[in-house]
C-alpha cells in the first residue's frame, strides 16, 4: 500500500489553486449545479451521476490524529459533465479519472458552506460523462466530527490508542468524500493500513485476529447508504459465540462482553423466524469505549454497542436485539431521506420487541414497551414545552435544520406502536405476513414514507378491507386517541410501591410469611425483606419514576441504604436514580454522579443529567467543571448536544 500521507496535505492551498477551478469562470452546466438536490440534507445529484462502488486507500495515524484517503468512486453517469460530492471539514487534495494504472487529473471545486454549517461544502468534479471513475485524495482534520479519536488512558486497557467513527445521519461526509445520501446505496471495500500492533474492522467482512503489515482489506457486497460505512482500530481480540456470529472488545472486556451476549445465536434464530433469512452472512458485535454515543449502532456485519449495555445480568441486551433487527429494518430497507427516519426506528423497535417477546416473553416485552412509552410522553411534553409540536409527526420536514433533530422516542416508539396497533387492528398472522413481503420487496432499497403508506393500502389493507388511518399517525401531531395500549400487572405493582413508600410506609421492614422449604419439604416461617434481585430492571425503573419529584433527603437515603441504587452496575437505573438525586440536591450520589459523567459519552445518559444539573447555578457550575475536562473525551454527537445547555 503506499504511504499515503506522502502525497496528501503537504500543501493543500497550492493543490487547491493549481487544480480547482473557479465556479463563474468555469463552462461546465450551470443548471445541473443549481438545481436542487433529491435530498435537502446533501448536495448530490444522484438522480443524474451517482456511485455505485466505493474503494477507500486508508492510511490511520494516531500521532498526528489524521486518516489519509483515497477514495475511489465507480459512477453511473447519465450524461452529465459535474457531479457533485458532500465533504466537511476535509482538506481535498487533488482529483483524478480512470484507473489506478492510467488516472488523469481533471477539475474540482468546493461550493460554499450552507447557511449554518450543518451540511458542509459540495464538491464540484468536472469531468467527461464517459469516465467512470473518479478517485479523491483527501485527508481528514482536527474537525472530522465523525472520529473519535481516543488517548490510551481513555481506554478499557489504558494500553493502546483508540479509533472509531460514528456516521448517522449526516457525518460520514466528514471522513469521506461521498454522496451522502441515504437514498444512494453502494457497495465498498477496502484497504486500510493501521499501526501493527492495532486491529481494524469495518462494516464489512472482517479479519478476527492482528498482522504483523498492520494492513486490512475489507468488502462489502450488498448496497448499503452511506451513513453505515464505519471504521474501529483499537486493541481489539475476538471471541466466537455462535456459528455465524461473534464479539470483539478490548481484551479487558472480552470474558464479560462473551457472556452477556451469549444469546445471541437465539436472537438471530427468533429474528428470521419472524421475518425471514439473515441476508449479511456474520453478524458480529464490537464493544466499544465507554465514549461511543449511543447504546448501539447498526452497522452492518459489524454492530457497534456501547459497554454501558453489558449490566452483568443481560437486563440491557434488548439494545443487541434492537441493533440486530435493524439489519432488516434500515439496512435492509431503509428511509430515502432523514424525514422519513421512523421507517428505520420505529419498525426496529416493534421488531425488537417481538424478538425479546419470543426469546424471553410476552410479559418482558410488554415491560420494555412500557418503559419506552413513558419516555415518548415525556418527549411529546418537551416538544410542547419548546413549540416543536410538528416535530412529534413521523413524517418530518427537516428542511434547514440538522437531521439529527428526528433522532427522538417519535421515530422510535411512536413509530413503534404504529405497528403495535396497525397488529391489534389486523392480527397478528397479517401483519407478520405483510411485513416478510414488505422486506422482500423492498430489500436494498430506500423508500419514503408515502411509498410506504401506498404499499401497505396496496397489500394489506385494501384487499382485506380494513380502515387504519394512515395519514393521522404519518402527518397528525401527538399519539393518535385510539393509539393501542400496552399494560403489565408487574408495573402496576411497583407503582402501587412507590405510593406507599412517599405516604410514609416501611417498605424495607421484614416480613414474615410461611414457605415450604424445597430442600427438607418442611413448611417453614421466614422473614424476608426487600432486595434489588426481587425485581427486574424495568421493574425498578417503574419504582423510581413513581416516587415523587420533590422528596425528603432521609427518604431518598432510606431508598439507597435498603437498595444502593447509587452504585449499582446498571446505566439505566443510574439515569434514572441520578436524576432524583439532582432534583432534590442528594449530595451523597454526587461522587458517583461525577465518575459516571466523566466515564460514559453516551449521550442518552450524559444530556438529561447535564440539562437536570444546569438547571441549579451551583450545580451548573460543578457541571461546566466536569465537562470541560471531558468533552474531549466525548464524541461530537454528545459533546454538540451538551454544550448546548451551557451557553
Amino acid at each position: 500500500m503506499l504511504e499515503l500521507r506522502h502525497f496528501i496535505g503537504l500543501y493543500p492551498f497550492l493543490f487547491f489553486l493549481l487544480f480547482s477551478c473557479d465556479f463563474s469562470k468555469n463552462n461546465t452546466n450551470q443548471k445541473n449545479i443549481q438545481e436542487a438536490p433529491n435530498d435537502e440534507h446533501s448536495y448530490s445529484n444522484i438522480d443524474r451521476v451517482h456511485t455505485t462502488h466505493l474503494h477507500l486507500d486508508l492510511e490511520v495515524d494516531f500521532d498526528e490524529k489524521l486518516i489519509y484517503g483515497i477514495a475511489r468512486h465507480t459512477i453511473n453517469n447519465k450524461g452529465f459533465d459535474t457531479i457533485i460530492f458532500d465533504t466537511k471539514y476535509l482538506e481535498i487534495e487533488k482529483v483524478t479519472v480512470g484507473n489506478i494504472d492510467s488516472e488523469k487529473e481533471v477539475k474540482f471545486f468546493l461550493g460554499p458552506w450552507d447557511k449554518d454549517s450543518i451540511i458542509g461544502q459540495p464538491l464540484y468534479v468536472i469531468t467527461d460523462p464517459a469516465y467512470k471513475k473518479i478517485n479523491i485524495y483527501y485527508q481528514t482534520t482536527n474537525k472530522s466530527i465523525a472520529l473519535d479519536w481516543l488517548e490510551k488512558n481513555q481506554t478499557e486497557g489504558k494500553k493502546q490508542p483508540f479509533l472509531y467513527t460514528q456516521g448517522e445521519p449526516i457525518l460520514t461526509r466528514s471522513w469521506i468524500p461521498i454522496q451522502d445520501s441515504p437514498g444512494n446505496r453502494i457497495t465498498y471495500s477496502a484497504t486500510v493500513k493501521v499501526p501493527s500492533h492495532l486491529l481494524a474492522l469495518m462494516s464489512a467482512e472482517n479479519p478476527i485476529e492482528k498482522n504483523e503489515s498492520g494492513i486490512y482489506h475489507f468488502k462489502m457486497t450488498k448496497a448499503i447508504p452511506s451513513y453505515l460505512i464505519a471504521l474501529a482500530v483499537g486493541n481489539i481480540e475476538y471471541k466466537k459465540i455462535g456459528e455465524n456470529c461473534g464479539v470483539y472488545s478490548e481484551p479487558e472486556l472480552l470474558k464479560a462482553s462473551y457472556k452477556e451476549f451469549e444469546d445471541l445465536p437465539e436472537m438471530i434464530e427468533a429474528a428470521e423466524s419472524l421475518y425471514g433469512p439473515y441476508q449479511w452472512g456474520k453478524y458480529d458485535i464490537l464493544v466499544l469505549p465507554y465514549s461511543f454515543p449511543f447504546g448501539g449502532m447498526e452497522n452492518p456485519m459489524l454492530t457497534f454497542v456501547n459497554p454501558t449495555i453489558i449490566s452483568g445480568d443481560k437486563s440491557l441486551v434488548s439494545v443487541v436485539a434492537h441493533e440486530l433487527a435493524h439489519s432488516w429494518s434500515g439496512n435492509l430497507v431503509t428511509n430515502n431521506t432523514w424525514n422519513d427516519f421512523w421507517l428505520n426506528e420505529g419498525f426496529t423497535v416493534y421488531f425488537e420487541h417481538r424478538i425479546m417477546e419470543k426469546i424471553y416473553g410476552k410479559e418482558y416485552a410488554d415491560m420494555l414497551a412500557l418503559v419506552e412509552y413513558e419516555e415518548l410522553l415525556n418527549e411529546i411534553d418537551d416538544l410542547k414545552e419548546k413549540k416543536l409540536m410538528s416535530d412529534t409527526r413521523l413524517k418530518l420536514n427537516l428542511k434547514g435544520r440538522d437531521p439529527d433533530d428526528a433522532i427522538t422516542q417519535i421515530a422510535y416508539v411512536k413509530g413503534a406502536f404504529f405497528l403495535k396497533t396497525l397488529e391489534n387492528k389486523v392480527g397478528r398472522k397479517e401483519i407478520d405476513s405483510f411485513l416478510v413481503s414488505y422486506f422482500e420487496d423492498h430489500s436494498f432499497q430506500s423508500i419514503n414514507s408515502e411509498q410506504f403508506s401506498l404499499y401497505l393500502k396496496d397489500k394489506l389493507l385494501t384487499p382485506k378491507h380494513i380502515f387504519f388511518n394512515v395519514e393521522e399517525w404519518l402527518y397528525d401531531q401527538g399519539m393518535p386517541s385510539n393509539h393501542y395500549k400496552v399494560s403489565s400487572l408487574k408495573f402496576k405493582k411497583m407503582k402501587k410501591l412507590a405510593e406507599q413508600f412517599a405516604n410514609g410506609k416501611n417498605i424495607f421492614r421484614e416480613k414474615g410469611s410461611f414457605e415450604k422449604n424445597k430442600r427438607t419439604k418442611k413448611t417453614e416461617f421466614i422473614l424476608k425483606k426487600i432486595k434489588r434481585t426481587d425485581f427486574s430492571t424495568q421493574e425498578w425503573l417503574e419504582f423510581i419514576r413513581n416516587l415523587p419529584e420533590k422528596m425528603n433527603v432521609k427518604d431518598i437515603e432510606i431508598v439507597d441504604k435498603n437498595l444502593d441504587f447509587t452504585h449499582w452496575n446498571n446505566s439505566e437505573i443510574l439515569l434514572e436514580w441520578y436524576l432524583l438525586c439532582i432534583k432534590n440536591n442528594y449530595k451523597k450520589a454526587f461522587p458517583s454522579i461525577e465518575l459516571f459523567l466523566r466515564k460514559v459519552g453516551r449521550r442518552k445518559y450524559l444530556s438529561p443529567i447535564y440539562k437536570e444539573l444546569c438547571k441549579n447555578p451551583e450545580n451548573k457550575k460543578w457541571a461546566k467543571k466536569i465537562f470541560d475536562d471531558s468533552k474531549n473525551y466525548y464524541h461530537y454527537v454528545s459533546k454538540n448536544t451538551i454544550n448546548k445547555f451551557f451557553k
